[in-house]
């Protein structure tokens, strides 16, 4: 049963790569955690960005930034950052006022290992959130020997994480045969997806610059927003333009692959294609909806057949576009039920783009005005934030 109290209480949110709506990036958190009733957020976030490798930062009173090192690659520098920014952030949730939950977020998988002891010191609740499966996803993705030494300790520690948290969100629905296949209560989890609002995204030509006033553009113009890393498979989306020159192809956003794919553009003469750097939240929703087909892309990696629940894609979908996507499970099944664009193979986003490409203006308007409709009903931040509302009203305080 949820509190008969109207007090407000405290929740404390552990994400390094947490941002505001004034910045590029992941803006999950402010979104959901704002439009709570009855409580008070605090989100601990690293002060370093993932993609720019900058820490210019607007100040933000939802938002304690703390310092971690800097680094270039996915190599020994990377697990200082992390661990850098979980010993960090454990200090200073130990200066905010006591929460009645820590509500830790991956990835990584040393953040909630920093959530877990400091909702043990400060007597409060842990809420475990899984925005990605580790250390599964470094297998799949190439980063990481399975059956290392390295490997069986992150899964040891997976495990325990596991065992003390007491509840568990998951992103994707496809990852909960997983975690009862690792022995966890089906009862412990509950389901947030990642979600868009669609009345945020109204295009703002008054405010923002129009998408085709930013670039040239010939045919239709596709685009892609989202992180510029190798999981990202962005290649398979230069292909596409490779064999579509006639389209424009506009990619937005940054990340380890970026400098590549702008040479490898440069180097094939692919004039059709157009790079921009990372976008606010509050400017990518009023601007994106000037596209005409918005790509989802990952590479072909196993760890995605076990579920996903890709921003960009609901980001898409709220903007009316519609939507080409190479990726298993839901989001397949979330484009084939609503019928708001193409779902291919992972392989696949050469034929998918040229036959959505193909169809007439209508045919289009009326996929995207479907996929607004389902994000509206289903998947917007408002249905979701729901979702979490009950389940932070569910878990009772812990005894003093």
């Amino acid at each position: 049963m949820a509190p008969t109290s109207t007090a407000s209480r405290r929740v404390l949110v552990v994400n390094q790569y947490a941002k505001p709506l004034a910045e590029a990036g992941g803006t999950r958190h402010v979104e959901l955690f704002g439009r709570l009733s009855g409580w008070d957020y605090t989100i601990i976030a690293g002060d370093l960005d993932n993609y720019s490798r900058t820490r210019n930062y607007q100040p933000d009173p939802r938002f304690v930034r703390v310092w971690s090192p800097g680094y270039s690659g996915n190599n020994h520098r990377r697990v200082l950052n992390w661990l850098g920014y979980s010993m960090a952030a454990l200090l200073a949730g130990l200066r905010q006022p006591r929460p009645d939950v820590v509500y830790a977020s991956s990835p990584h998988i040393l953040a909630p290992v920093a959530g877990w002891l400091l909702a043990r010191l400060r007597r409060a609740r842990f809420v475990l959130e899984i925005r990605d499966l580790w250390p599964e996803s470094m297998v799949s993705t190439g980063y990481l020997r399975s059956g290392s030494r390295t490997h069986r300790l992150l899964t040891a520690l997976e495990s325990w994480l596991y065992r003390r948290a007491d509840r568990i969100v998951v992103v994707a629905g496809g990852w909960r045969g997983y975690l009862r296949d690792r022995g966890v209560d089906p009862a412990k989890v509950c389901w947030v997806s990642n979600s868009a609002e669609p009345s945020d995204f109204v295009p703002r030509p008054d405010r923002y610059a129009p998408l085709r006033d930013r670039v040239p553009v010939a045919g239709r113009l596709v685009v892609y927003a989202g992180a510029h890393g190798p999981a990202n498979g962005l290649d398979l989306l230069l292909d596409a333009a490779a064999e579509l020159p006639e389209h424009t192809f506009l990619l937005i956003g940054d990340g380890l692959d970026k400098a590549r794919l702008v040479e490898r553009a440069r180097t094939q003469g692919l004039t059709n294609v157009h790079f921009l750097g990372t976008v606010p939240k509050r400017e990518l929703a009023g601007i994106i909806g000037g596209a005409d087909v918005g790509v989802h892309v990952l590479t072909n990696a196993e760890i995605f057949r076990l579920g996903a629940s890709p921003n960009k894609l609901y980001d898409y979908l709220a903007a009316g576009l519609p939507v080409v996507t190479n990726c298993p499970d839901e989001p397949t099944e979330i484009v084939h039920t609503t019928g708001a664009g193409i779902a291919v193979e992972p392989a696949d986003i050469v034929p998918g783009l040229r036959k959505l490409l193909d169809e007439d203006t209508a045919t289009l308007r009326a996929m995207g005005e479907r996929g607004r409709r389902y994000i509206e009903d289903h998947r917007s931040r408002t249905v979701m934030a729901a979702r979490l509302q009950r389940l932070l009203d569910e878990v009772r305080p812990p005894v003093q």
